[in-house]
């Protein structure tokens, strides 16, 4: 069905839309994203407290994304059989409420299971609680991708996730100082440590905002109170046109046909270099900053200085995907954040205690990541359509996603072997970064071609 309207009708639709669910979801992937991150806080303190070591804090912070990965395909899949509303309320109200018990990190007692496992009392929890977040959270962030693709045709969609995105560096930008202030103003508050305080008062905000999300989330146009009649079937007109486009892809629709698709794992393996990358850094990036020579009981001003790379990132995810949009490039725009973030790697290695530079560095690496990752959900949705694109995207978030594992838990091993040095690790993460950027330059080309607007 090819509908026939105004550019100018076509242009204030999208407007609509775009201003009804973007702030929302902007503001869902930040509590989102700062559920998943603030652990890089909390472990200036916490580990201290519970006896962690580098390599127990690298482990735990990297097991999420097991659990995050053995539940992202079905995640997605329920996804788009309930309905978004209910799904993504499920996700966040059950994270919120994980997020919160970490609080009990310390006072939980597991006694054979622990001794089982070779742990403490305290590593076993942190390892589990991390675990279970990661269950809670699959399928959040490709749910959310697939959402966008039900309302924006696929030459109007890198800038609507570069808005939407943007909310990880936010949520580092506001969380950075915030976290820093929580355990430095309220440690000791209510008999609580700071890092106690850090995960309740983080953790809260989820489950209230998912409450929200089950009452005014729409699960697609078709059934959206705040649009017309006209608007509703022009947005499900363009979608249903993009979609007959891909075919020319050879894309896929069905299920296996995302399993079968050799550029679902190239995307794959590309995705996993950047969540090695970025992981490793964004979760041992306050202790980074605070090797710098700050006090160590100075959390505000490590998070104070930890706003500056995120806010980097912002910047460069907004341009860099207004940019794709215009020239209707991904391939190259992608490729061209890995290569940013290799040399803010290298540079991380080679003046690792000169204060500037390395934050000049940890900011490259940022913008790199930003320019990245706006760009790199267009590759997949631009040959996969229906069932394919929800499978697709939840495999190339769930295995990619396994290099949160990897990241994190590498830095810790080598701080462990060499004594605090983190350099060797940094070498290692720009030859990834390389890695990544040269697969996105092979793949095929799948760029879009600007499509004619439809007048009345």
């Amino acid at each position: 069905m090819t509908i026939a309207v105004s550019p100018e009708f076509e242009k204030a639709t999208y407007f609509k839309v775009a201003y009804r669910l973007i702030p929302f979801l902007f503001l869902c992937y930040i509590v989102a994203f700062l559920d998943r991150v603030n652990v890089g806080f909390a472990k200036l303190q916490m580990a201290g407290d519970l006896g962690y070591s580098d390599a127990m804090y690298g482990f735990g912070a990297g097991v999420f994304f097991i659990g995050y990965f053995i539940f992202e395909v079905p995640s997605n899949v329920i996804l788009e059989r309930v309905g978004a509303r209910m799904w993504i309320a499920r996700i966040m109200i059950t994270w919120g409420l994980i997020s919160s018990a970490f609080m009990f990190a310390g006072q939980i007692h597991w006694g054979p299971i622990a001794g089982a496992f070779g742990t403490t009392d305290a590593a076993f929890t942190f390892y589990f609680l991390r675990f279970w977040l990661g269950v809670a959270e699959a399928g959040f962030f490709p749910g959310i991708i697939l959402y966008l693709t039900y309302w924006f045709p696929g030459a109007r969609r890198a800038k609507m996730v570069a808005l939407f995105m943007t909310a990880i560096g936010v949520s580092n930008v506001i969380g950075s100082p915030v976290s820093g202030a929580i355990m430095q103003y309220l440690d000791g508050a209510a008999g609580l440590r700071g890092w106690q305080w850090l995960f309740l008062l983080e953790g809260i905000p989820s489950v209230i905002i998912g409450f929200l999300v089950f009452v005014r989330l729409p699960d697609g146009p078709k059934t959206t109170k705040w649009l017309t009649q006209q608007e509703k079937d022009l947005i499900v007109s363009r979608v249903e046109e993009d979609n007959a486009d891909k075919k020319h892809l050879a894309g896929g629709h069905s299920l296996l046909d995302a399993f079968k698709d050799g550029r679902v794992w190239a995307l794959c393996v590309v995705y996993f270099c950047g969540a090695v990358t970025f992981y490793a850094v964004s979760f041992w990036m306050p202790t980074i900053v605070q090797e710098l020579g700050i006090d160590k009981k100075d959390y505000l001003k490590v998070g104070l200085l930890s706003m500056i790379p995120w806010t980097a990132s912002v910047i460069s995810m907004v341009y860099w995907g207004a940019h794709s949009d215009r020239t209707k490039e991904r391939r190259w725009h992608s490729a061209s954040g890995f290569l940013v973030k290799m040399v803010g790697l290298l540079i991380l290695a080679l003046v690792p205690h000169w204060p500037i530079m390395s934050m000049f560095a940890l900011t490259l690496v940022t913008i790199g990541w930003g320019a990245y990752v706006v760009t790199f959900w267009s590759l997949p949705t631009a040959f996969l359509s229906s069932t394919a694109a929800a499978a697709g995207i939840a495999l190339i978030n769930s295995v990619g996603n396994l290099g949160g594992y990897f990241g994190p838990d590498m830095i810790g091993r080598i701080r462990m072997a060499t004594g605090g040095a983190t350099e060797p690790a940094f070498y290692t993460l720009a030859a990834v970064a390389l890695l990544g950027a040269l697969i996105i330059l092979f793949l095929p080309r799948t760029e879009l071609k600007p499509a004619p607007l439809k007048t009345a």
